[in-house]
């Protein structure tokens, strides 16, 4: 077989799953860590500023906006 330089069409669909179950993982690692540093911050403020020193945003509260 000749290279075309094209990639067969199921070749990316695995690489969309492969990436897709990366960021999945990813997120619940950044989740987790996030959870360690609010059980040992003194307050929302050390929290918030060793998550950002960290690089961790602040996760959603779940259900929604938080507006009620």
């Amino acid at each position: 077989m000749a290279w075309t330089g094209m990639t067969p069409p199921r070749v990316h669909g695995e690489l969309a799953a492969i990436h897709a179950a990366d960021r999945a993982r990813e997120q619940s690692e950044r989740l987790r860590a996030a959870r360690v540093v609010a059980q040992h911050s003194l307050n929302a403020a050390e929290c918030a500023e060793t998550l950002a020193m960290l690089g961790l945003t602040v996760p959603e509260p779940r259900g929604g906006s938080g507006q009620q």
